[in-house]
C-alpha cells in the first residue's frame, strides 16, 4: 500500500514537472537576438556543416601524420613436410616448423615537399569550410530577422484592423440611435453594418496572417510547438544614414569581410597547393627504411640444440637502408595531373571573379531597394497625414448628417489603406536597411 502511494506521488510530480516545462516553453517571450541565436545553435544544416568541417580536419591530422615514421610488426608460422638428401647421400626426414618475427619502419625524408603542401592545403580547406559555415549563418540570420519583422508587421496590421472595427462599432451604435429616433434613414444603418462586417473580415484576415507569420518564424527556428511569442517592441522610424554612402563604398567594405569572397580566395590558395603537390611528383623522393627480424626453427622429432629464446637472440638481424626514387617516365600521368590541377586553379580564379561580380550586383540592388523604400516610406507618411485629416473632416460631416454613409466609408477605407501602406513600407524599409547595413559590416543584431 505504501509503495502504491509512493508510485502515485512520483507520477504526479513527473507530470506536473512536464506540464510546467511545457508551459514555460510556450509562454516564453522571444527577443530578436534570442531567435537568431537559437536558430544558429539548433539549425540542422549548420550542424551538418560543422560535421563536414570535422571531417576535413581529419585530413589535417592525416597530413601531419605523413611527417612521422610508420612502424609495423609481423609474425608468421610455417610448416615444411617431406624429406631431403643430406651430405652423405642419404634420405632424411625434413619436417620443420619455423616462427618468423619482424619489425619494420619507414620514414620519408624528402618527397618534393609534397607532404608540406598537402598539410597546407588541408588547413586551407578547413578555413574554406569555416567561411562557408559563416555564410550559412548569415543567410539564416537574415531569414530570421525578416521572419521576425513579418510577425511584428502582422501584429501591427491587427491593431490597425481592430481600430477600424472599433470605429465601425461606434458608428453602428450611433446610427442605430438616430434611426430609432427617426433622425436617420435605415439605409445608413444597413450601409454602416455592411462596413462593420467588411472590417471584421479584414481583422480576421489580419489575424490569420499573424498566425501564419508566427508559424513561419517557429518553423524557421525548428520549434516543435509550431508557435512562438515574440517581444513587444515599438519599431522606430528607420535610420537612413547608411544610404549617405555610395554603393561602391559599401561594396568595398563587403568585399573585405564577406565569407563568400573569403571562401573563393582560399579556394584559389588550395588550388595553388594542388598544383605544387602535382609538380612534386617530378622530383626525386628519398626514404629511410629500417627492419628488425628473427626466426625460430624446430625440426620435428629432434630436441632443439638451441632453445626458443636463444634462437631468437642468435638470429636477430637489423636492416638499415635508404631508398631513392627518381621519376623518369610515367606514361604522362604526372603531366596530366599537373594540367588538371592548373585547370582547377583557373576555375577557382574565375569563381572568385564571379563571386565579386555577384556581390557587387547584390549591393547595387540592395542600395537601390533601400533608396526606393526610403522614398516610399516618406510618401506613405505624407499620405497618412492627408488621409487622417480627410477622415476627421468626413467624420465630423457624417455625424451632423452632411455626408452619406457610402462616402464616409470610402474615406475611412482610404485611411485604412494609407495606414496599411505606411506600416508595410516602414517594415520593408527597415528590412532593406538591415540588408544594406549587413553588407557594410553592421551585424543584424547588436550584441
Amino acid at each position: 500500500m505504501q509503495f502504491k502511494k509512493i508510485f502515485i506521488v512520483s507520477v504526479f510530480i513527473a507530470v506536473q514537472s512536464s506540464l510546467f516545462a511545457q508551459d514555460t516553453a510556450e509562454n516564453k517571450v522571444w527577443t530578436l537576438k534570442e531567435c537568431v541565436d537559437y536558430a544558429l545553435e539548433n539549425n540542422i544544416s549548420i550542424k551538418q556543416s560543422e560535421l563536414d568541417k570535422l571531417n576535413q580536419y581529419q585530413d589535417v591530422k592525416n597530413a601531419r601524420g605523413n611527417f612521422l615514421p610508420n612502424l609495423n610488426a609481423s609474425a608468421s608460422q610455417s610448416f615444411n613436410f617431406g624429406s631431403s638428401i643430406d651430405a652423405t647421400g642419404s634420405r632424411v626426414s625434413a619436417d620443420y616448423r619455423s616462427n618468423n618475427y619482424s619489425l619494420n619502419s619507414n620514414l620519408v625524408l624528402f618527397d618534393g615537399f609534397s607532404n608540406i603542401h598537402t598539410l597546407n592545403q588541408a588547413q586551407i580547406n578547413v578555413a574554406v569550410q569555416e567561411a562557408n559555415i559563416t555564410k550559412m549563418k548569415n543567410d539564416i540570420s537574415l531569414n530570421v530577422v525578416n521572419a521576425y519583422l513579418q510577425v511584428l508587421f502582422a501584429k501591427e496590421q491587427i491593431k490597425i484592423a481592430q481600430f477600424q472595427v472599433d470605429i465601425s462599432i461606434k458608428e453602428v451604435e450611433r446610427i442605430t440611435n438616430l434611426v430609432d429616433a427617426g433622425l436617420a434613414p435605415k439605409g445608413d444603418l444597413l450601409n454602416i453594418k455592411a462596413t462593420l462586417g467588411s472590417d471584421e473580415q479584414t481583422l480576421i484576415d489580419a489575424q490569420n496572417n499573424f498566425d501564419m507569420a508566427t508559424l513561419r518564424l517557429a518553423q524557421l527556428l525548428q520549434l516543435p510547438e509550431g508557435t512562438i511569442t515574440i517581444e513587444e517592441i515599438e519599431l522606430k522610424d528607420p535610420n537612413n544614414s547608411i544610404i549617405a554612402n555610395e554603393s561602391t563604398v559599401i561594396y568595398e567594405k563587403a568585399a573585405i569581410s564577406f565569407p563568400e569572397i573569403k571562401a573563393a580566395e582560399l579556394t584559389i590558395e588550395s588550388a595553388e597547393k594542388g598544383v605544387k603537390i602535382s609538380k612534386a611528383n617530378y622530383l626525386p623522393s628519398l626514404s629511410f627504411n629500417y627492419s628488425l627480424s628473427t626466426v625460430y626453427q624446430h625440426r620435428q622429432g629432434y630436441v632443439d640444440f638451441f632453445p626458443h629464446n636463444e634462437q631468437l637472440d642468435n638470429n636477430l638481424g637489423h636492416f638499415l637502408g635508404l631508398s631513392l626514387n627518381i621519376p623518369i617516365f610515367n606514361r604522362f600521368q604526372f603531366r596530366t595531373s599537373v594540367t588538371r590541377a592548373e585547370i582547377n586553379m583557373e576555375r577557382a580564379k574565375n569563381n572568385l571573379e564571379s563571386e565579386k561580380l555577384r556581390l557587387r550586383e547584390s549591393v547595387q540592388i540592395a542600395y537601390t531597394d533601400a533608396k526606393s523604400a526610403s522614398k516610399s516610406f516618406e510618401a506613405s507618411k505624407k499620405s497618412v497625414e492627408a488621409q487622417n485629416e480627410a477622415f476627421k473632416y468626413a467624420q465630423e460631416r457624417f455625424q451632423v448628417g452632411n455626408m452619406n454613409a457610402f462616402d464616409f466609408n470610402q474615406t475611412k477605407n482610404r485611411l485604412f489603406t494609407a495606414e496599411s501602406q505606411l506600416l508595410r513600407s516602414k517594415y520593408d524599409y527597415t528590412f532593406k536597411l538591415k540588408v544594406l547595413e549587413f553588407y557594410y559590416g553592421v551585424p543584424f543584431v547588436a550584441e
